[in-house]
């Protein structure tokens, strides 16, 4: 797992940090979906955020960290959905099928988030970006580690290669829950969603590998 890349505060109570750069995330993500990176000001992402731009630069250094802030909080609430299951991971079909519908479920709750950050990503600093892509990887590697506790469990027979395409292709599935919510969300609930994409996933599955039983 990376080491989290610090974003500089003057502020030194953490609680208060993580509230104001909860709400500086909230406010930014509304303005640059409206408005992109470039043409939203510091100044406007603090009036967002309900307070002044001289209290934003306590818990930031520049526009670029709060882009920064908005990316890395997507991953983080994955990690602690998929952290539970991978805690208790046996290495069964069902048990892989619940971890991709807690990320579905996270995609859902922070689909705005998810939308700006692959909209402006671009727009990260170059020692920001590196990061934000390396964090893709470990997102998919949660399950890679869902899949290959099936395999050795004998619920699956896959390749290496095979598993992470496959943990990939989740990942994929998800985002676009968020990235074409303008057409999906008119056709299906979320649970369908999740239904008919996990249906899809298991089918791909089996006819790539060999499955023991259903999920």
């Amino acid at each position: 797992m990376m080491k989290k890349r610090e974003v500089l505060a003057s502020v030194k109570d953490e609680r208060l940090v993580q509230k104001r750069r909860d709400q500086m995330i909230k406010g930014a993500v509304i303005l640059f979906k409206e408005k992109g990176f470039h043409r939203t000001t510091t100044r406007e992402i603090a009036k967002a955020a309900g307070f002044s731009i001289g209290t934003l630069y306590e818990y930031i250094r520049s526009k670029e960290d709060v882009l920064y802030l908005v990316c890395d909080s997507i991953y983080d609430h994955v990690r602690e959905r998929l952290e539970e299951d991978l805690e208790q991971n046996i290495g069964t079909l069902s048990s892989l099928k619940l971890g991709v519908g807690h990320y579905f479920r996270v995609v859902d709750e922070m689909q705005d988030e998810v939308l700006v950050m692959y909209q402006e990503a671009k727009s990260l600093t170059k020692d920001a970006l590196p990061y934000v892509l390396k964090k893709e990887f470990e997102m998919a590697a949660m399950f890679e580690s869902l899949i290959v506790r099936c395999v050795e469990n004998g619920e699956l027979q896959l390749s290496e290669k095979q598993i992470e395409l496959i943990s990939h292709n989740i990942i994929v599935k998800g985002q676009m829950w968020a990235f074409r919510r303008w057409a999906l969300q008119k056709l299906y609930t979320l649970d369908e969603y999740i239904e008919l994409q996990t249906e899809q996933l298991f089918h791909g599955i089996q006819s790539s590998g060999h499955a023991r039983c259903e999920p």
